[in-house]
């Protein structure tokens, strides 16, 4: 699959532009498939302690990823000097980061809850609906301006996704409808619009202040709330797991790919945007599938990769064109800082450019977008 993948990309957008230009096309689409193999490995050990040794622990297993997030960035922290301490980065956003981190906590066990009550069918086309809450806080709140491309490229990602999921009914591969399916889909919905809410905010603050702080915050808090929750809510069911070597294997396992996840997800939303990683995220189930077919003897369809190919497709639409914000924040600056009250005359001198963040970078037009007056 990766020499289909790779020779897909190469053709598509290889006529774009220029032979480099393609290349870090290239790389970059391979960066947002590298968080959807974390995320197979994810879902692959939670299936295995799920089904196999009826381990049903989602709290407990995101504790150990909270955990090794302060294990390595929060302490990471508190050893540095001056602003970027712990304690300096505390002292000035500290309700903020807690805020975040419950949001963080919440959404990840809401789509792990859904489970119980709904379908993997509905699970996966609900959960899409992070995309449409990713681009309208972008929108509002970090004033991204997309083209007609850009919402091309998520639309045919969402026809890729919704190819997959008609596969699976065809298939027979969607599991049953559970108890209280109503309350399965409205718990994938409210994950959802948490994780794009979360997704939104990582993403300011990887590009506006410090990875590393983003990670320390949330092991930080992570660790605390959901040490919480684990002891109200989970500690039963964590004495009932059998624990042997293979049961410690798949917690190590589950908890290296959360943890890579985590560590490398703001690596690439800082490269390209929140609404390009999840747009990513949506092969994370072709690759489960793939595996599947080895391990779990699950029915193959061509249909499968004809939905891989069409989100691949749409992801290279997306990248294809730069986004850029409403106006840059040097000038909101400048108004701020300013002595005397704006008139509205025109303006006699040059214009600072409108910042273009593209999904390669930053980069700076060569005609302004917005004009001041």
């Amino acid at each position: 699959m990766v020499w289909i993948s790779s020779g897909l990309f190469l053709s598509a957008v290889w006529t774009h532009s220029d032979g480099t230009h393609s290349l870090e096309l290239l790389f970059t689409l391979a960066l947002g498939q590298v968080l959807s193999l974390l995320i197979c490995g994810i879902g692959l050990t939670s299936k295995y302690l799920a089904d196999d040794y009826h381990a049903n622990t989602p709290v407990f297993q995101c504790f150990l990823n909270y955990i090794l997030l302060f294990l390595v960035y929060t302490t990471t922290l508190a050893v540095r000097q001056g602003e970027e301490n712990l304690l300096a980065i505390l002292k000035r956003r500290w309700w903020k980061y807690m805020i975040l981190g419950l949001i963080d906590i919440e959404a990840n066990y809401l789509v792990i809850k859904a489970y119980q009550y709904t379908t993997l069918t509905s699970v996966q086309l609900l959960d899409c609906f992070v995309i449409p809450v990713v681009l309208l806080l972008s929108w509002f709140f970090l004033l991204v301006r997309y083209k007609v491309l850009h919402f091309v490229g998520v639309g045919v990602c969402l026809l890729g996704m919704g190819c997959m999921v008609g596969t699976d009914v065809l298939v027979g591969r969607q599991q049953g409808l559970g108890d209280h399916k109503l309350l399965g889909d409205l718990l994938v919905l409210a994950g959802a619009t948490l994780y794009g809410i979360s997704n939104v905010c990582e993403e300011f603050i990887v590009k506006n202040l410090s990875r590393v702080e983003f990670l320390g915050m949330m092991g930080l808090f992570g660790s605390f709330f959901s040490g919480i929750q684990l002891a109200i809510m989970e500690h039963k069911e964590l004495l009932k797991v059998q624990w042997d070597w293979q049961i410690g294997l798949l917690y190590i396992g589950f908890s290296a790919c959360m943890f890579g996840l985590y560590s490398f997800m703001p690596v690439v939303i800082k490269r390209t945007s929140a609404t390009a990683v999840n747009l990513s995220l949506l092969t994370a189930d072709l690759y489960s599938l793939f595996c599947g077919l080895f391990l779990f003897q699950y029915k193959f369809s061509g249909l499968y990769l004809l939905s891989f190919f069409i989100i691949i497709l749409g992801l290279v639409l997306y990248y294809s064109s730069s986004t850029y914000v409403a106006q840059d924040p040097r000038v909101y600056k400048q108004f701020r800082n300013a002595g005397n009250a704006i008139t509205d005359t025109p303006t006699l001198g040059p214009l600072e450019p409108s910042v273009t963040y593209t999904s390669l970078g930053q980069e700076i037009e060569e005609e302004p977008r917005v004009r001041v007056a």
